[in-house]
């Protein structure tokens, strides 16, 4: 089965400051070394999940061995060691898996570095978020993204351009990147939160709303979703781009009857649940880098 689990990080800090238990430990299904095995198949091996003896992917011949530990806990010792005690504190940690652990998405919530957002009707805390992607089967490359979660529905977005994002899909991750990254990643969060409340002062009509998506999505049926699911966020939030952002934000957090856009039912639907909801976080962060949506912003 999948994994879908959220592990709470101590409120005591350890002795040595740089402990990466501070964000709790690495889940089973992740938790594991890789072997390789041959194939029949010139140039290629399989990948083997040490733990379990199971066979997870297919990669090239020269496929480096990189497990998932290795990886987040580079990931997370760079946060320790680069972010104040303050922030980390209360860290949340979201784990999930699809591939039959193949693929792991690790979800980094501070709750203590926040961003208050305000509109007419509604106001709502929004946290900074750190998301790092890793890949034992060739199929992801490893990246790192800063994000943002609202706490009164843990609606989920990644921050920066969608070009930016898009392009960390085949870039070659590397430390010193993201330990910039990282220095910088509280400054853009709370330019994001800053947005997000020019967004929320930017008031909408349902007209100049459909108007928007009917331009930035290509699915009719999926305009039709998305303008019901503006008008049940603008119920809590009023009628304004916020509203609409958080339409798109819990698009990419949730798949079921709550919103109307369920995930097809298929056969591998469960285990690669995780790689599709990413792709959603990457479509929202197309359609606020759209034109169309920075042209209503300044109507």
């Amino acid at each position: 089965m999948p994994l879908d689990m959220i592990t709470q990080a101590p409120s005591v800090m350890p002795l040595d400051g740089v402990d990466p238990r501070i964000f709790g430990p690495i889940p089973d299904a992740l938790n594991f070394n890789v072997e390789f095995e041959p194939t029949r198949l010139a140039g290629k091996k399989y990948v083997v999940n040490a733990s379990t003896g199971e066979a997870i992917g297919i990669v090239g011949s020269k496929y480096p061995n990189n497990p998932h530990p290795a990886f987040f806990r580079q990931v997370q010792a760079a946060l320790i060691d680069n972010l104040g005690w303050n922030d980390l504190a209360d860290a949340k940690v979201k784990w999930q898996t699809a591939r039959n652990g193949a693929f792991g998405w690790m979800d980094i919530t501070l709750p203590r570095v926040r961003y208050t957002v305000t509109t007419k009707k509604h106001q709502t805390n929004v946290a900074q978020r750190h998301v790092a992607l890793h890949g034992v089967d060739g199929l992801c490359s490893n990246q790192t993204h800063e994000g943002a979660i609202d706490f009164a529905c843990t609606n989920g977005i990644l921050l920066g351009d969608y070009e930016t994002v898009r392009r960390k899909n085949t870039a070659n991750f590397t430390l010193d990147n993201f330990i910039k990254e990282v220095k910088e990643s509280k400054t853009n969060f709370l330019e994001h939160g800053r947005k997000l409340q020019t967004w929320a002062d930017r008031e909408t009509d349902l007209t100049e709303v459909r108007d928007v998506l009917e331009r930035i999505i290509k699915s009719p049926r999926k305009v039709e979703k998305m303008s019901t699911l503006y008008l049940e966020e603008t119920s809590k939030r009023g009628h304004n781009m916020f509203a609409l952002h958080s339409a798109f934000t819990n698009y990419a957090t949730y798949a079921d009857e709550r919103n109307g856009f369920k995930l097809k039912e298929m056969k591998n639907t469960n285990d690669t649940k995780a790689v599709t909801m990413f792709g959603r976080e990457q479509e929202v962060s197309k359609w606020v880098s759209d034109p169309a949506w920075s042209a209503l912003v300044a109507a």
